[in-house]
């Protein structure tokens, strides 16, 4: 789609308001709105914003930067258009002089996915979501009294959670992002919905929207909607298992999963950048060692039982993280272990004393981060450095 496709859209669907959205280094959406009569100039000029007003981008002396509207993102957002389209894009960001900003993190996995690309190699992700749904107190607040009592796949009056996942799937469809499955997960209230496989950027794209979505559509019920690791203490932790598939002349799996093993560790402060993460680690099937097998739930990377041989779970990762920098670093992990023919360790069902295993706090996440010149080569010393703290 080009901007005179969406220029062209918004005329013929009466759309009256657009909203320019962007990420900041954590993953945390931010948005300017604009009318009609701006978006042209979005396309050729860029709308300015004070980038020292978000958290690890510029400072007040040079803080001027500008948002260009990607117009292959362009979607109606069903719940707002009451009264006249509402339409989002999501934006690349540039310096003043038209240079991209090296700290935009869709940039920095469009990089990664140009890297792969020159190789003759496309990796292709499809991320599994998992999230709780509580009560709302008078004032709006989370009550973090779960919507229901309901386990593993119950179906009504155990899983109250049906409807409300159906119209996130059905408003989803609408957006053009189509859900593989949803159903209810094993905690109360806890509700897993997935996705099929797509290009990287896009598959970053829809997941970013897919959680705006939940969040939008479960305040609208009296509901919150809670993607943190571990908001019950004594209940399941909620996970964003990574599916990645490698496509390319040559069977390449193995060598890109060993790559993604050898950099784990330097990667778990981006897979698992909250002081919950490590609350839900090696409870509930989510892993604590650093480890493979066939279709064992346990282990932290699990090759499916499916028709493809170029499948992989990986089953750290939580909604916590910045999901553009966690796909990238994966990419670069996986690429480095093709270009070294890296061969990983015998899989496993069951682990040893031997058995190296993850960070185990968020403290010694940072450290093993911090003495990673992989980390700083591929997003910079100042990105690095804002997580370690």
């Amino acid at each position: 789609m080009t901007y005179e496709d969406v220029l062209s859209f918004c005329e013929e669907q009466d759309v009256r308001f657009i909203r320019l959205s962007y990420f900041d280094i954590y993953g945390r959406q931010k948005n300017v709105s604009v009318l009609p009569t701006e978006l042209k100039r979005a396309f050729t000029e860029g709308i300015s914003f004070d980038a020292s007003a978000i958290d690890g981008f510029l400072d007040e002396v040079h803080s001027d930067l500008f948002l260009f509207p990607d117009p292959n993102t362009m979607s109606i957002l069903p719940w707002r258009s009451m009264d006249g389209s509402v339409i989002r894009m999501y934006c690349d960001i540039q310096y003043p002089d038209g240079t991209p900003f090296e700290r935009d993190v869709r940039y920095i996995l469009r990089k990664a996915v140009k890297k792969a690309k020159e190789k003759g190699i496309t990796i292709n992700f499809g991320s599994e979501f998992e999230f709780y749904l509580f009560k709302q107190d008078e004032n709006g607040n989370n009550t973090f009294v779960p919507l229901d009592q309901g386990g593993y796949m119950d179906i009504a009056p155990l899983d109250k959670g049906e409807n409300i996942r159906r119209e996130i799937c059905l408003t989803l469809s609408e957006m053009g992002i189509d859900p593989e499955v949803s159903h209810h997960e094993m905690g109360p209230g806890q509700n897993e919905i997935d996705f099929r496989y797509s290009q990287a950027l896009q598959a970053a794209d829809n997941a970013a929207t897919f959680k705006w979505v939940v969040e939008a559509l479960a305040n609208m019920q009296g509901l919150v909607a809670d993607f943190s690791p571990k908001p019950i203490e004594d209940a399941p932790g909620n996970g964003m298992h990574i599916n990645m598939s490698v496509q390319s002349h040559e069977e390449l799996l193995m060598p890109f999963m060993a790559g993604i093993l050898h950099h784990i560790e330097e990667m778990t402060l981006f897979l698992n950048p909250s002081k919950d993460s490590y609350k839900r680690m090696g409870k509930d099937k989510a892993p604590s060692f650093i480890s493979w097998s066939y279709q064992n739930r346990n282990q932290l990377i699990r090759i499916p039982a499916t028709h493809s041989s170029n499948r992989m779970e990986l089953r750290s990762p939580d909604c916590s993280c910045n999901i553009y920098l966690a796909y990238a670093l994966l990419i670069y992990a996986g690429l480095e272990g093709i270009e070294k023919n890296m061969i990983p360790d015998p899989c496993t069902d069951v682990v040893s004393v031997d058995t190296k295993r993850l960070p185990q706090s968020l403290k010694e996440a940072k450290l093993i981060a911090s003495k990673a010149s992989w980390l700083k080569e591929i997003l910079g010393n100042d990105i690095v450095d804002i997580y370690v703290g």
